[in-house]
């Protein structure tokens, strides 16, 4: 079984963001100021795992898209291509 990357996981992150019309960054500046681009799909890390936030409001607070936390990359790498197989087929 071959390790899971973080870049590949930043790869079906855009793709997801691509799939829903989400703003391809977290964060736009706005008159020097950073302000939450609501939708954008990203990657956090954390405690030695990684999970998929999503932006919610203009100040910047995200959701855990799965809410279960921060997990291993191959854990999240599953849960992203079944949640972009799951998009891809509402469309």
């Amino acid at each position: 079984m071959d390790r899971i990357t973080r870049k590949q996981l930043e790869f079906l992150c855009a793709r997801i963001n691509a799939a829903q019309q989400s703003p391809a960054t977290p964060y736009k500046r706005i008159d020097g100021s950073l302000v939450g681009q609501i939708g954008n799909y990203h990657l956090s890390g954390a405690y030695g795992g990684v999970s998929l936030h999503q932006i919610a409001n203009a100040s910047g607070g995200a959701r855990d898209v799965f809410s279960c936390g921060h997990l291993t990359k191959r854990d999240l790498y599953n849960r992203m291509n079944a949640y972009l197989a799951g998009v891809a087929s509402c469309r």
